[in-house]
């Protein structure tokens, strides 16, 4: 990665592979920058001289944190991309001094002794470090807290296998600490082995015993099958591990032989089919008519939206020391980026989203434009989602800004308000006489429309525009494409023939081209100085993808962690990004065609930018995992419903807790301890041809075995960091010592006594 200055503006870090990737070799190597044409499908040049490529500067490391480089430049370390897995992914790594019982410490330091597990399916039970929970601890009244819950129920056996050093179990029959709940007392929180650790609001409602987990890597495992009404849990005792999974993520259930059809061990059970690419296959003794109970547990519990059931969310009850909701507020967000200008206002029209009930409540619009003009501007466009701001270039006032496709039909039909208004967006900006419209679609799919009301703009009626199509697939060709990389990656990996299976999936294609699509309105906003209408058919799925990825380029408040939370909250939450039918929270129509990954593929893209500038971002990819094991997990409100609309009637904010709660209440169990705070007044532009895109196998290959990664880097960085400070303090402190025996202060003269006052 370089940095390329440019004349009176930002400096511009342009992406280098600085990539150790574990789906390569081990060794590291590092690439040279190369500089591509703007025409190109990777990042276009953003000036006119380049600068010395990425280094494996070690000691520079150390210095990261340190004062901002000069001269605009920025040499960055080479790191290694397989970050851990996710936040729990720390919780594994112990001080050798932990204690068997105690609850895992989010603080806790690596240790080199440690043993690895071969299921990927595996949670073991972790330590508390002692110094965390010792007043509890030694009081006998030690909780479980909800984060440590969620860690352990929810994804830390997954995650945990992304790294290989994981902590040893505890041995069976050690009492574990538990969380709390409604009629348990204090006594009777030490629970059998085969007992699931509830979290406040949960439930148990069914147990099976002798059920045999059939796992694709190591075999058969004998235990208890449990349902709650958030989660399945599986417990075995030999060999011993647990399996957690919160019933949000199971897409499908099916049952698997039948009484008189079945025929051999293991035979006769239920196979569930998750979300997050892995398959789970439970066999029961048919004597013990276990499985008809647990499925129609699961059935109930699994699709709440389908049974008129609520979600969980609505169940839960932990409390955090920081509130989510309030992190994103418009009016706020809004006037970050300068707003209002002479320009620009700020809009409440949509405040009983009336005008367009996917969008939010609040939003900022041209300043010459009316109420009512607004309202015939919305009515041109499909489900009424007119273009309004999402962000606003802090010098030469260039704009992105969204919206869905013009409803001209094959009849083309035009709208003087429509044509006007888009004429006042490039307006708004002095330094441009010309305005980009960028189409996310293909340009026969934008001409397919028509048929169905809509279409594309036309160059002849929109004077000063220019209309480009980024060829980008649609939903529905995601959503395959995203199928065929569950088969290629789960259960087991073709090694002979995985290079051409992963190609035939067009997964990374897909992101290239997302990608490369940010990049380039990213180019038109910072270096041409012209605005951008950025729209795909309705709005709500590549619109998103592409605003929110180019603003992460061009402001690096959204690099860091409350920013991106922000970013999250506008872009997808509060403008209509459909979640609830996208993810089917809650539905069990696993074949419904409005399901697709479309934010998924949002985050995929977001670490491969952060695997380019790796100093660049106050996260990790720890951040990234937990959003998108919520995303499913239905435990919090943050993604439940397909508007702000919905929420609202919803109640959530009030009803549920907000996923951010949790993140900032432990922010620092993401930070990037190589994160360079200068280069948040720098702009990123990732190199986007296909040689440059790689599998996050950290995500998507997780439950494989053969595809952990090495230890994070980051995670190791930290660990040397926290031991380097111990260890200062401590030379500090022998340092004090020693002076004070080599220098013994003098005794202190006795004070001389007070003056007496003689009385007159």
């Amino acid at each position: 990665m370089s940095v390329r200055p440019n004349q009176g503006k930002r400096p511009t870090l342009v992406g280098g592979v600085s990539d150790t990737s574990n789906s390569d070799t081990s060794s590291h190597h590092s690439e040279h920058n190369h500089t591509t044409s703007s025409s190109s499908s990777s990042s276009p040049v953003v000036s006119p001289r380049q600068l010395s490529p990425q280094h494996h500067n070690v000691a520079h490391v150390s210095g990261i944190v340190g004062p901002p480089h000069k001269q605009g430049s920025l040499t960055q370390a080479s790191t290694h991309s397989g970050e851990s897995s996710s936040l729990n992914s720390k919780l594994g790594r112990e001080s050798a001094g932990s204690h068997s019982g105690s609850p895992p410490s989010p603080k806790s330091l690596g240790s080199s002794s440690t043993t690895t597990t071969s299921d990927p399916h595996h949670l073991q039970r972790h330590h508390y470090h002692p110094q965390q929970h010792l007043s509890s601890v030694l009081a006998g009244t030690s909780k479980l807290s909800t984060r440590d819950a969620i860690m352990r129920d929810t994804q830390l056996s997954p995650s945990a296998l992304s790294s290989t050093a994981v902590t040893a179990s505890t041995p069976v029959g050690v009492s574990v600490p538990v969380m709390s709940s409604a009629g348990r007392s204090p006594a009777d929180r030490t629970l059998s082995r085969d007992e699931p650790t509830l979290c406040p609001g949960e439930v148990k409602h069914e147990t099976a015993r002798d059920v045999t987990y059939l796992c694709p890597y190591t075999g058969p495992k004998k235990g208890v099958l449990t349902v709650t009404n958030y989660r399945l849990h599986f417990c075995s005792v030999e060999p011993e591990f647990d399996l957690s999974v919160p019933l949000g993520v199971i897409s499908r259930i099916e049952k698997v032989g039948g009484a008189t059809t079945s025929r051999g061990e293991n035979s006769y059970g239920i196979e569930i089919f998750c979300k997050d690419i892995r398959n789970l296959r439970f066999a029961h003794k048919q004597e013990n008519h276990s499985r008809r109970l647990i499925t129609e547990k699961l059935q109930n519990f699994a699709f709440p939206a389908s049974n008129k059931l609520q979600f969980f969310a609505f169940h839960y009850e932990e409390q955090f020391p920081e509130n989510g909701w309030t992190v994103y507020e418009p009016i706020a967000e809004l006037k970050r980026q300068g707003l209002p200008t002479e320009s620009w206002r700020i809009s409440r029209i949509n405040d009983k989203y009336e005008v367009c009930e996917t969008y939010p409540a609040v939003w900022a619009v041209p300043a010459a434009i009316t109420d009512s003009k607004l309202k015939t501007v919305a009515a041109f466009r499909s489900r009424g989602r007119l273009p309004v701001l999402s962000w606003l270039h802090p010098e030469s006032q260039a704009s992105i800004t969204r919206c869905a496709q013009p409803l001209v039909g094959v009849a083309a039909k035009r709208s003087k308000d429509d044509e006007d208004y888009v004429q006042q967006i490039m307006d708004a900006n002095a330094q441009s006489h010309k305005i980009y419209i960028m189409d996310a679609r293909p340009n026969v799919n934008a001409v397919a429309n028509k048929a169905k009301g809509g279409g594309c703009e036309s160059e002849e009626n929109y004077k000063n525009a220019e209309v480009q199509f980024l060829d980008i697939a649609n939903i529905h060709v995601m959503r395959e494409s995203l199928r065929k990389l569950q088969e290629v990656c789960y259960p087991n990996i073709d090694n002979s023939h995985w290079l051409s299976n992963l190609e035939s999936t067009r997964w990374l294609e897909h992101v290239r081209c997302v990608l490369s699509g940010a990049a380039r309105i990213t180019d038109k906003i910072e270096n041409h100085k012209t605005s951008v209408i950025v729209h795909c058919s309705d709005g709500w799925d590549r619109t998103s993808q592409l605003t929110s990825l180019s603003m992460l380029m061009l402001d690096g408040h959204y690099r860091t962690i409350e920013g991106f939370i922000v970013l999250i909250e506008k872009e997808w939450l509060s403008f209509g990004h459909k979640f609830a039918q996208r993810v089917g929270h809650g539905d069990d129509r696993h074949q419904d065609s409005d399901r697709s990954p479309t934010f998924v593929q949002f985050i995929d893209c977001v670490w491969q930018i952060m695997r380019q500038f790796p100093h660049a971002f106050q996260y990790t990819q720890d951040l990234l995992l937990l959003i998108l094991d919520h995303l499913y997990s239905c435990l919090f409100g943050t993604f439940l419903y397909n508007s702000e609309h919905e929420r609202v009637d919803a109640d959530v904010k009030k009803s549920t807790l907000s996923l951010w709660s949790l993140v900032l209440s432990h922010a620092q169990d993401y930070q990037n301890p190589l994160y360079n705070p200068a280069t948040r007044h720098h702009v990123i532009l990732p190199l986007t041809s296909i040689r440059h895109i790689r599998l996050w196998d950290t995500y998507y290959c997780r439950w494989n075995p053969a595809m952990r990664n090495q230890e994070a880097v980051h995670q190791r960085y930290r660990e040397l960091q926290h031991l380097k400070e111990q260890l200062d303090q401590r030379v500090n402190d022998l340092r004090g010592n020693l002076a004070a025996r080599n220098h013994p202060q003098p005794p202190s003269a006795p004070a001389p006594p007070a003056p007496t006052s003689t009385a007159v």
